[in-house]
């Protein structure tokens, strides 16, 4: 009885012991303790659309052509009590070609967007932010079929939205709104020959007689390769589930200068459906809408005595450009 009892205590102090030493080593060594959780969430999406038509001996004609468009969406954002940093990266760039025609370029874009916001508490969607944008473009842009002569070039132009306002964020229903009354625009020519045509807003070069040949013109001032502005921005976001596994997505900038033409507003209106098939295949249908008084449009203008061809401005217009694909798409 006694050796059955000094057993019993011996197994219940080496069970108390073993208990006490793990509870002492993962004390003393924290790398066994989980990890606390981060403040940071991050979200990666690529995707790849394709569409490509054949014809072969098609008695109805045709041309046969393909297209590719990639799209890589970024976002890390930062959330500690009632901050909230919101940044997010987004890259386009689609090529097409045809039959008889060179590869040409359907779409082309960078955008970094970043947002910090404070609340007075978690309960509200209200934040006072602040809110920084950059965008350009990653390769040179021609009115085709015209190539000698570029339209836009990297950084020519980009574009720098810098300001502070009141932004509404529901994350539940994603539904995001910014206002700021002060927004400082600043518009990048960073190209002599752009610049000096007085592209995208900035000052035009003056040109003049040339003292030594009156009938020829020299170029006096060259110009401008920055042009701010200050004015009034919003932006809005909203993406909805419409029916099972068919998404819908806006994205609207408006914005106007208090002192150049107050009330003339520039437009940026992108809105997409997708129809998500699986977790890996979905297609979508895209239409994006810029009104930018200060983007003239371009049309070729022959000289009947040399015909040489060249470029003048034709005013603003609205610009559209749709998008319908179908293709893969990869979230890590």
């Amino acid at each position: 009885m006694k050796l059955i009892r000094s057993t019993s205590f011996l197994l219940l102090f080496l069970f108390a012991t073993n208990s006490f030493s793990q509870i002492i080593r993962t004390t003393l060594d924290p790398g066994q303790l989980p990890p606390p959780p981060s403040n940071w969430n991050k979200k990666n999406k690529l995707g790849f659309d394709i569409s490509e038509v054949a014809f072969v001996n098609w008695s109805a004609g045709g041309t046969s052509s393909i297209s590719g468009l990639f799209r890589g969406e970024f976002t890390r954002t930062y959330t500690k009590e009632n901050h909230k940093w919101f940044n997010e990266l987004i890259v386009k760039y689609g090529m097409n070609k045809q039959d008889g025609t060179e590869l040409r370029k359907t779409d082309d874009a960078i955008q970094f967007n970043s947002t910090y916001g404070f609340r007075k508490d978690s309960l509200s969607n209200w934040y006072y932010s602040a809110k920084f944008n950059f965008s350009t473009q990653f390769t040179n842009g021609y009115k085709y079929p015209n190539r000698d002569i570029a339209i836009s070039k990297p950084f020519a132009p980009a574009y720098i939205f810098l300001g502070a306002g009141s932004e509404y964020s529901d994350k539940k229903k994603n539904r995001n709104f910014y206002f700021s009354p002060i927004t400082l625009k600043t518009t990048l020519v960073l190209d002599d020959y752009l610049a000096n045509q007085g592209a995208f807003g900035v000052k035009k070069a003056v040109y003049g007689p040339d003292p030594l040949d009156p009938e020829n013109e020299i170029l006096i001032e060259e110009g401008q390769k920055v042009k701010a502005e200050f004015g009034i921005l919003f932006t809005g976001y909203m993406k909805s589930e419409i029916y099972k596994n068919i998404f819908y997505e806006n994205r609207l900038t408006l914005y106007t200068d208090y002192l150049n033409h107050f009330g003339n507003v520039d437009i940026d209106y992108d809105t997409r459906l997708d129809l998500v098939v699986n977790a890996y295949v979905k297609a979508n249908i895209g239409v994006h809408i810029v009104y930018d008084d200060d983007i003239k449009s371009k049309k070729d203008v022959v000289d009947p005595v040399s015909g040489s061809k060249s470029q003048v401005d034709d005013g603003p217009k609205t610009q559209l450009r749709q998008v319908l694909g179908v293709g893969l798409v990869y979230a890590f």
